[in-house]
C-alpha cells in the first residue's frame, strides 16, 4: 500500500521508501547520497524511513522512539535547548552521534548525524 520494501539484517530491520534519498537531495539534504556512499553502509540507507528491532541487550519494555535525522547533532541539540527541550543524554559511535532529547512537554525523541566511519 505504501511500496516500503523491508531489508532484515541481524535483529533488525530497514524499512525503506523507494526514492526517498532522491526526495531528500531535492529538498533539504542535496549530499546524502555522498555522505551513504561510504564502504560498508547499508544498501538503502538513504531510502530509510524507519527501524525495526531490538537496539540494545537490555530489557526494556517494548516502545516506539522518535529518531530524528539531523544534519548536526549538537547544533540541533542545543536550539532544541534553546526552545525548551531538555537534553538527557548523547551518544557517540562508530556510525552516528545521537542525543536523547525530551520536548517541553516530556515527550522523549532521538537526534541523529549519520557519521560515516573514517578509514
Amino acid at each position: 500500500m505504501f511500496n516500503w520494501e523491508f531489508d532484515v539484517a541481524g535483529g533488525a530491520a530497514m524499512i525503506r521508501r523507494p526514492g526517498y534519498g532522491d526526495h531528500l537531495v531535492a529538498t533539504i539534504d542535496p549530499d546524502i547520497l555522498e555522505r551513504h556512499a561510504t564502504p560498508g553502509t547499508p544498501p538503502g540507507l538513504s531510502d530509510a524511513i524507519g527501524w525495526t528491532g531490538q537496539l540494545s541487550d537490555e530489557q526494556q519494555p517494548e516502545h516506539w522512539q522518535v529518531v530524528f535525522a539531523v544534519a548536526n547533532r549538537d547544533e540541533s541539540a542545543a536550539l532544541a535547548e534553546k526552545l525548551g527541550a531538555a537534553v538527557v543524554s548523547s551518544s557517540d559511535t562508530e556510525w552516528t552521534n545521537t542525543a536523547l532529547i525530551k520536548d517541553p512537554q516530556g515527550a522523549p525523541l532521538v537526534l541523529s548525524q549519520f557519521i560515516p566511519p573514517t578509514g
